[in-house]
């Protein structure tokens, strides 16, 4: 079936191709793959991600690939299988992924399944739609193969169970304790882009709360004429300012990946009237393969895959 376009792709060049965004010309990075990624797991799944771009794959396969790794690991409590549940004890899931052609797919509430980033995916190119939430997007998994399973591992219900008897034992966590993502950006030897992000989302959060990451435009936002860029944190924040698509919206007008994470942040704190104890942390790859990243609170960490060293880096925080 025809996918939802979200932006309309331009006319790729030749050899060193040169696009003109807003005021700004762009030289296309290629044949040079990269992978950026948000948190300490983004070390892993940088590295699935570029087994793909190093045989010539799709940024999008890359990016998929990534993050089912950390959606698969039971020991991440922040996405996938062995999630923080929700207030009743449910590990509820949201996703989104975006092609190079801006084809999205995502799904929001989903419960039962270890991949919700695939799931993403078959929305994205087997329905006219973009999102599906809750039992449709359940249903719609399990009619296209996936497997429904708990989730929710001994170490999160003992979390959960502390919690219930003392719903303030998450008032000594520090900004980045409560909630994380991974969020992953890549772009493949063609100079294509592709991002995806998928999370189980703030710990302990009311039933039915939907965060930022399965939003285009809030979590993630992919435009192959100028770049990508997406969010980890206090999904809230993010959606208020449609936070990925601004960042990449700035790189349109002329500001480098790292303007505009900053500008993005910035926006957040204004916002909130110029102080705030949340966290937001955004990640960005511009179409010439620089990147950018920018957090409100100290210890975001990004990981990066580029010029054949996988690495993990801190971010300096606004605050």
């Amino acid at each position: 079936m025809k996918r939802r376009n979200f932006i309309k792709a331009g006319a790729v060049g030749l050899a060193s191709p040169i696009l003109l965004a807003g005021k700004k010309k762009i030289k296309v990075n290629k044949n040079n793959p990269i992978v950026i990624s948000t948190w300490l797991h983004g070390i892993p799944a940088n590295e699935v991600s570029f087994k793909i771009l190093n045989k010539n794959g799709s940024a999008l396969d890359a990016v998929e690939a990534g993050v089912r790794i950390a959606e698969a690991d039971a020991e991440n409590q922040s996405v996938g299988l062995g999630g923080r549940p929700d207030s009743e004890g449910n590990v509820t899931l949201d996703a989104c992924i975006m092609d190079s052609n801006g084809n999205a797919g995502a799904v929001g509430f989903l419960e039962n399944i270890k991949h919700p980033i695939s799931v993403a995916r078959k929305v994205m190119e087997e329905t006219d739609h973009v999102m599906l939430a809750g039992k449709g997007a359940l249903k719609f998994a399990l009619s296209n193969g996936f497997k429904s399973e708990n989730l929710l591992t001994k170490a999160s219900r003992k979390g959960w169970l502390e919690w219930k008897k003392d719903n303030r034992i998450k008032d000594s966590w520090g900004p980045n304790d409560d909630h994380d993502t991974i969020t992953s950006l890549a772009q493949d030897n063609d100079g294509n882009l592709s991002g995806a992000c998928t999370t189980s989302g703030l710990a302990y959060k009311l039933q039915g709360r939907v965060g930022d990451s399965p939003i285009i435009g809030a979590g993630m936002y992919v435009d192959n004429e100028v770049g990508a860029a997406g969010a980890t944190g206090m999904g809230e924040l993010v959606m208020k300012t449609c936070g990925s698509f601004l960042v990449v919206e700035l790189m349109r007008q002329g500001y480098s990946a790292m303007e505009a994470c900053n500008e993005a942040i910035d926006r957040i704190i204004r916002q909130e009237g110029g102080k705030t104890k949340l966290q937001v942390g955004y990640i960005a790859l511009e179409k010439d393969g620089s990147v950018g990243y920018s957090s409100i609170q100290k210890g975001f960490q990004y990981a990066l895959y580029k010029d054949g060293v996988n690495k993990l880096h801190d971010v300096k925080s606004i605050f």
